[in-house]
């Protein structure tokens, strides 16, 4: 089944609040982007009074923060970290989900039961009591929260990759290989694995959101790296003067939430357009 045809993108542009995700998505890369451009120095330094208003200066259209640092500069420059963080723990879990799921399915027996345990013990701690517990040992820096968050993100990747691959493994095309005398591991990455990818693709890319909101989570309690301009650390410094000044804690609020919605939409645009029993729909 090959993933990426001309119909995939046609099915997905019929489905317009996918469409809505993914051009909120692209903004949100060209912000990314164009922060060094928009913002060359430091965007945690001081750079004006403190608590202006948004739109109250012209320099400063998001208005500044409790101590007078530029809130523009900071979502633009968040926007890098958040992305960052976002793409590679998705990556991270869609690895270990994969191999784990595969491996389980495609072997059976005690290897199954050995990583179904394996899996379901990592599922019944919290996911965010988990990220904490690692980022509070390893460090708050953008690799550790990366690391921390894919490590704990795995298990239904892997739940959905395996009932893929326990679907797959004896169709007939597999048993034609194997008759072939194609070994194993070209079977499973040849003709296995791309059958099983579209819906794990869907999964990864809400998978993309939820590291977002753990890492929101990270940094708004005050475990992410104080160096780097984060959302959620903007909006946990916001809190206290919720009352005064609640644009400080709003403005990325309302961030985190475009992006995780863009997310989820795109999300839903892929499942329409991979999902054989939603194509006509």
């Amino acid at each position: 089944m090959a993933v990426a045809t001309p119909g995939l993108f046609r099915r997905f542009a019929r489905n317009r609040a996918a469409l809505l995700g993914l051009i909120i998505l692209i903004a949100v890369i060209a912000l990314a982007l164009a922060a060094p451009t928009l913002y060359p120095r430091n965007p945690l330094r001081i750079v004006g009074p403190a608590e202006l208003w948004p739109l109250q200066d012209p320099r400063f259209p998001l208005g500044t923060d409790s101590i007078g640092r530029n809130i523009a500069a900071i979502i633009a420059h968040g926007a890098r970290a958040t992305l960052l963080i976002g793409l590679f723990a998705s990556l991270t879990a869609t690895l270990i989900g994969v191999t784990i799921g595969a491996t389980a399915a495609w072997f059976g027996g005690w290897v199954d039961e050995l990583l179904m345990r394996l899996t379901e013990m990592f599922q019944v701690v919290p996911g965010l009591v988990f990220v904490l517990t690692i980022v509070s040992i390893l460090g708050g820096t953008v690799q550790n929260i990366t690391i921390a968050v894919g490590v704990v993100s795995w298990t239904g990747i892997a739940r959905l990759t395996r009932a893929e691959f326990l679907t797959l493994r004896d169709r007939e095309f597999v048993q034609a290989c194997r008759a072939m005398g194609m070994p194993d591991w070209r079977i499973v990455l040849a003709e296995v694995l791309p059958n099983a990818l579209p819906p794990v693709i869907v999964l990864s890319s809400l998978a993309v959101a939820s590291a977002i909101l753990f890492e929101s989570a990270v940094s708004f309690l005050g475990l992410g790296d104080p160096q780097v301009a984060s959302w959620g650390r903007l909006v946990g410094e916001g809190r206290t003067l919720i009352r005064s000044s609640w644009y400080i804690s709003a403005v990325p609020g309302v961030a985190i939430m475009l992006m995780v919605l863009a997310l989820n939409l795109i999300g839903d645009g892929l499942n329409d357009a991979l999902n054989p029993k939603l194509r006509n729909r």
